[in-house]
């Protein structure tokens, strides 16, 4: 078979036919690389080549230089870079020439090859003349396709590829992308190209930004842009604009007295849908600007600073101008869209939620009128815009205004709950879902409470899914506010308001779960929903705990027995969604029920081994069905120790299983769950633990946040077992003290990040160890290592970027280290260094809880150092 063919059938619409093609092309890829690039290359140049095939060269051009993993990534860029220079010539002079195709789409997929490879060579210092190439295209080509491509070329360029490494050429490049979107260019299609290569240039041409002659004249260009006669080239302008205010909101001032509040407010009544929706997106992110902005002003002022960027209140001062376009916004529903389907009106909706956050207090009287107008309207869509409006508006305005509104409109709501309308009843379930889970104090037990849970699961009967979600989450909602958490109490709380309608509400919503299907997540909604109920249940309401269970518990069995029936990938992940729901609700009983679980435990645990044999590969099973595990773990206490020799087989694959982050990251933390609940007697398989952990330490593949809660379990096991650590204290002091030494780089936020992640964890394992030895005859074993662990402590506090909870560790690592170790004339040298006694009395402002931290550390150095 040929190469064109081959291609052909990679497209085929027959599963069989492409599977077969696109097997051939990976096994081609892998023995014959060399050979592989150069047949996509010349087919993708090739202009008598039909299109569709040139697009799957291209495609597998661009799939053999890129890739989402990491580990691939590299893989990929180190075979290209190995490549013999003839060939790789070849293939980018390939490319570059096809970027001229006659053909404007097959311009558009050499576009993305040329990018693949830049973003592959660039880094290196390679492929040095290539922005020069691309630029001279755009500034002397006469061929409008070749400037086109070029073009959407430096766009995928500069969206693949860190603005530093382009900073030099990024004037040139600017200058190209402007050039190309000036409403002089006569080419509609050259001018979106440019507009959407400067969409994906905003982040790298910062320094542009900086100097006011430059901005102002990429802000003409783009506002210019936004009366195109070109639609499209006006969805592209907004959209710069969108990203700009995201970028640059400190720079905005000018732009948007002169210009912008009167292209974004006639862009929101624009006949075009999608112009529309862009210029909502405009004030969507102006809003989530200003309330960042507010967050950190509170923030600075908690400290005594003045915020970096000071807001502007755009919003504020665009409100009267801007809430009549989104009411009317509001009105344009489509009846019964569906939640994928992004349309005005939902946009609107969000846009109002946003403002709301930002203006506060204010919005109230802005909309107020148009509630109270339309909500009850003789037409659908204004009821609905109504009470979208009045949900909308429920976080960001003070509690203390809102109330008497809520209030008053309480009993309305409840009553609309039976409106003919379906998207009315829609809206108005999660405009009560809203007011339970912000403003439940308006929810008088007395006089809403029945009606209000009547209304919500009259409703769960309704035959339409979203409706029946909306229900779920407010039912939800309802418990999670007024039930009785065992953390919030120190004894059981007899009795609630939730008591009378607990086992009626439980038992309506368990109806809903017996349902096939899941759309709009319903039967989930329902499951969280009673979890709940579990969660918050009062003593009064233990037996509808304990009946649900069994309920469930019989579920899970019939489930498992039905697996031999499963037939596509459709029942496949409706069984794991039931499996999964299943999980969580069986963890909420156990945390309710506490060591009462113990005669349920042995079914449990029987059903727990059963699901995951049958899980097979499927992590997320796994994952739930560990967590159960955990749940149980510690519960039981010691009474778990008959269940580990069955569950160990189990969770050791899962340990190796180093690919999957997030199922490896669960089943090292049941280890400490495991260590914490059996204390002393998980001794005996403290060596089987330590030695996986410690080989999972050592793996390239594991992801690395992973090891950080790794190194946290040591400290779980430590505290657990005590003096029986002594055996690994050598071996993770030095795996301790080594990764403690990793230095943040300052260019490298991520980095930085995972730095700080990484000193907690250790701080957290240090004090494990400590507090496992601590008033213990093998305490002094700990001597030797005082210095490295006070060496992070001392990195940790003159660390600029240190956080709260890293300093919290520090000083309640300090403490105990000092009580631990009190009476030692060494740990006395050591807790006399100057940075101690001076970080101790520091005058950093901190929250309450690291203060009292710091004032006891105080304390038990001063005890030691006497």
């Amino acid at each position: 078979m040929n190469a064109n063919d081959l291609l052909a059938n990679s497209l085929s619409a027959d599963a069989n036919t492409r599977q077969d093609a696109t097997q051939k092309l990976e096994n081609a890829s892998r023995d014959n690389y060399p050979e592989y690039m150069l047949m996509l290359s010349s087919v993708l140049v090739d202009e008598n080549s039909p299109l569709h095939v040139r697009n799957a060269a291209g495609l597998a051009l661009k799939n053999a230089l890129t890739a989402r993993e990491s580990a691939r990534i590299t893989e990929y860029a180190n075979r290209w870079i190995n490549l013999n220079t003839e060939a790789k010539t070849k293939i980018k002079n390939d490319a570059l020439m096809t970027l001229a195709s006659s053909q404007q789409k097959a311009g558009a997929f050499a576009s993305q090859v040329v990018a693949a490879i830049a973003a592959v060579e660039l880094p290196l210092g390679q492929w040095g003349d290539l922005i020069e190439l691309l630029l001279g295209f755009i500034n002397t080509g006469t061929n409008v396709n070749l400037r086109i491509a070029t073009l959407q070329t430096i766009g995928f360029i500069c969206e693949s590829i860190k603005p530093e490494i382009l900073t030099l050429r990024s004037n040139e490049i600017l200058t190209a992308v402007i050039h190309g979107a000036r409403k002089e260019e006569p080419s509609p299609e050259v001018q979106l190209a440019a507009i959407h290569a400067l969409y994906n240039s905003l982040e790298f041409v910062r320094d542009n930004f900086e100097r006011e002659g430059e901005r102002n004249y990429i802000m003409q260009v783009v506002c210019e842009a936004t009366q195109n006669s070109s639609v499209n080239v006006q969805v592209g302008a907004f959209e710069c604009l969108v990203r700009i205010m995201g970028l640059y909101y400190d720079k905005m001032g000018l732009y948007m007295e002169q210009a912008l509040f009167g292209l974004t407010v006639v862009g929101m009544k624009h006949p075009d849908e999608r112009v529309c929706l862009q210029a909502v997106e405009f004030w969507s992110t102006v809003c989530e600007e200003e309330v960042d902005l507010a967050i950190e002003a509170q923030e600075a002022q908690e400290y005594g600073e003045q915020p970096e960027t000071e807001s502007k209140h755009f919003a504020k001062i665009a409100l009267p101008e801007i809430v009549p376009v989104l009411l009317l916004l509001l009105t344009k529903q489509e009846e019964l869209a569906e939640e994928d389907e992004w349309n005005v009106s939902m946009a609107a909706g969000t846009c109002l939620s946003l403002l709301a956050g930002a203006v506060q207090d204010a919005i109230v009287p802005a909309v107020i009128p148009f509630i109270e107008a339309h909500i009850k309207s003789t037409d659908w869509h204004h009821r609905e815009a109504a009470v979208m409006t009045f949900g909308s508006i429920l976080e960001g305005p003070d509690p203390i205004v809102l109330t008497p509104l809520v209030s008053q409109a309480l009993p309305l709501l409840i009553d609309m709950m039976s409106d003919s309308n379906a998207d009315v009843q829609d809206t108005t379930a999660w405009t009560l879902g809203r007011i339970c889970d912000l403003l439940i104090q308006t929810v008088k037990p007395d006089v809403h409470l029945h009606p209000l849970v009547s209304a919500l699961v009259g409703a769960l009967a309704s035959e339409h899914p979203r409706i029946v979600a909306n229900c779920c989450w407010a039912l939800m909602n309802l418990g999670e506010q007024l039930g009785a958490f065992d953390s919030e109490h120190e004894e059981p709380v007899p009795t609630g308001p939730l008591s009378p309608y607990c086992e009626g509400v439980v038992q309506a919503l368990l109806r809903v779960t017996e349902s096939g299907g899941n759309e709009h997540n319903f039967r989930t909604a329902a499951y969280e929903a009673i979890a709940a109920y579990l969660s918050g249940a009062t003593v009064d309401s233990i037996p509808v705990v304990q009946n649900t269970v069994l309920a469930i518990l019989q579920r899970m069995e019939q489930l498992l027995g039905m697996q031999n029936q499963i037939l596509g990938v459709d029942d496949r992940n409706n069984w794991n969604e039931l499996q999964g729901n299943f999980c969580s609700v069986i963890i909420c009983v156990i945390r309710k029920l506490d060591a009462g679980i113990q005669p349920l435990a042995d079914r449990i645990m029987t059903l727990l081994l059963q699901l995951i044999q049958s899980a097979g590969k499927t992590s997320t099973i796994l994952e739930d069905a560990f967590l159960v595990v955990g749940a149980l773990a510690e519960a039981l206490k010691t009474n778990f120790l008959p269940y580990i020799q069955a569950f160990l087989p189990f969770l050791y694959p899962a340990l190796k299983a180093h690919e999957d982050t997030q199922l490896c990251t669960v089943a090292v933390g049941i280890i400490g769950d495991i260590a914490r609940a059996l204390g002393p007697a998980s001794a005996q398989y403290a060596n089987q633990f330590m030695t996986v952990l410690l080989e999972n330490l050592q793996s390239e593949v594991l992801n690395r946040n992973v090891k950080i809660t790794i190194l946290s379990g040591f400290g779980d096991i430590a505290i657990a077992i005590g003096p029986a650590f002594e055996p690994f204290l050598d071996t993770t002091m030095s795996v301790l003290r080594q990764a403690g030494a990793l230095q943040p780089n300052p260019l490298d936020y991520d980095l930085m990040d995972y730095v700080g992640q990484l000193r907690e964890g250790i701080l957290e394992a240090y004090t494990g160890l400590v507090s496992g030895f601590k008033g213990t005859e093998k305490v002094a074993a700990l001597l030797p290592y005082v210095e490295s662990i006070l060496e992070l402590i001392q990195r940790c506090s003159a660390d600029e970027e240190r956080t709260d909870a890293q300093m919290k560790l520090s000083y309640g690592l300090l403490g105990d280290l000092a009580e631990a170790l009190q009476g030692s004339p060494q740990l006395k040298q050591s807790l006399l260094k100057p940075w101690i006694a001076q970080e101790l009395r520091t005058k950093h402002r901190m929250p309450a809880e690291t203060n009292k931290t710091r004032r006891w550390a105080r304390e038990m150095v001063k005890l030691a150092t006497q």
